[in-house]
């Protein structure tokens, strides 16, 4: 019988593991082929359904510019519509606005003649007060003051 010897054990132990070792990098190998793969497999999908989303974002893109110019004649047109409106109101102004203040004038000069004329015919129920600058003069003081005005 032949004995075996310390080398042989030794070449023996390290041809196992090594078979061992080369079946776990196989069956990595093997997992990492699968897992490339399906890698492949979704980039390509990814590629074909993300090629039409960009086209149709292109186009909301250019649909949104073109709307936005519109918006910015609209705004423009709306400016100049105000700038009229306010010049045509300032030459309104300046064109009746004098004039009717003065009509307005007139016709409360003419109502507080009336008045004063139907209230001479009629005794008056309250004493009458003048303004004088801010201040309030009773009829009193204002009949002497007439009065001395009248004298001097």
């Amino acid at each position: 019988m032949h004995t075996v010897s310390g080398g042989e054990v030794a070449g023996i132990l390290v041809a196992v593991f090594w078979a061992i070792l080369v079946s776990f990098l196989a069956v990595a190998l093997a997992r990492l082929a699968q897992t490339l793969r399906a890698t492949t497999k979704l980039v390509a999908d990814v590629t074909d359904q993300a090629v039409p989303l960009l086209a149709d974002a292109s186009a909301a893109v250019r649909s949104a510019q073109t709307q936005i110019d519109r918006v910015d004649a609209i705004a423009s047109d709306v400016q100049e519509v105000t700038s009229n409106a306010s010049a045509l109101s300032t030459t309104v102004a300046s064109t009746f606005g004098g004039p009717l203040v003065k009509v307005a004038a007139f016709g409360y000069g003419v109502r507080r003649a009336i008045a004063g004329r139907k209230e001479d015919d009629v005794p008056a129920k309250a004493s009458r007060r003048t303004v004088i600058v801010g201040r309030t003069v009773p009829a009193a003081r204002r009949t002497k003051r007439n009065l001395r005005g009248k004298r001097d």
